[in-house]
């Protein structure tokens, strides 16, 4: 393969000119740490969010790492607003090669007092928000290869509640392992239009969702003494595994999950 230098400093497969990406959830956290990776190495970046001061915030962080930026308050359990949104943005950049279905919101109650409207605020996002995301992005993609231009990656953010017990965060886990499982199905669906499907599972990362632990010393010594690399991760942290995700270095990658966790699952 012929070497070429990509806005990294890296050689040709990790270069992303070209590429369109979508993330949502990216205005902050792990979903930040990705969009500022793919469009660093080159990327034209999509971002979605529900809250549109922060999504301006980061639109102005991304500006800066070069190549164009969009973003848009998405709400990803609405499935018509997560088409018209796929639709725009593939219609204004003129094409989506990777999608980060990264959305999610946190649900940690003690079980025996978990109710319907707890369980389906979870799901509504982390599970289903998810999933009307790869669908659209899945069509939009199968359309493209049909027409002789095949590829692109689908990619989800699970967590480590999916594969380890996590007292209090069974909604959290039921959606977050459920992703797991829905990804190896369109891995297996779609491989044949070129389109691979893949889930990251975070450990524990410094974002929103976890910001109430980093004021106690209690959990501070309980996690990290679990954490062989001893720190916190944070959204930084998936820059790199995004830009493999979407690259043409991860062309025969497929069906899998990627662990991100400084190897919290390992102890």
């Amino acid at each position: 393969m012929t070497a070429t230098r990509g806005p990294f400093g890296l050689t040709g497969p990790f270069d992303l000119t070209g590429k369109v990406a979508l993330v949502t959830g990216g205005s902050g956290g792990i979903g930040l740490g990705m969009a500022e990776g793919l469009a660093r190495a080159g990327a034209a970046v999509v971002i979605w969010g529900r809250d549109a001061e922060k999504l301006d915030r980061a639109a102005g962080r991304l500006a800066e790492c070069g190549g164009r930026v969009q973003a848009a308050v998405v709400d990803v359990s609405d499935p018509d607003a997560v088409a018209s949104a796929v639709e725009a943005a593939a219609g204004s950049l003129g094409r989506i090669d990777a999608v980060f279905a990264n959305a999610g919101v946190g649900g940690r109650t003690r079980f025996l007092d978990l109710g319907p409207a707890e369980l389906r605020r979870v799901l509504a996002i982390d599970l289903e928000g998810a999933l009307w995301t790869l669908r659209e992005a899945a069509r939009h993609m199968v359309a493209r290869a049909e027409a002789g231009d095949p590829g692109g990656s689908l990619v989800t953010t699970s967590s480590v509640s999916a594969v380890r017990g996590a007292p209090t965060l069974q909604s959290y886990a039921a959606a977050k392992g459920a992703l797991v499982s829905v990804t190896k199905g369109l891995a297996a669906e779609f491989g044949r239009h070129g389109i691979r499907a893949n889930t990251i599972i975070p450990g524990w990362i410094r974002t929103g969702l976890t910001e109430g632990s980093f004021d106690r010393p209690e959990v501070q010594e309980a996690i990290l003494r679990r954490v062989p690399l001893r720190r916190w991760g944070t959204g930084e942290d998936f820059a790199g595994p995004a830009v493999y995700l979407a690259s043409d270095a991860s062309a025969y990658h497929t069906g899998d999950t990627l662990v991100v966790d400084g190897g919290y699952t390992t102890s």
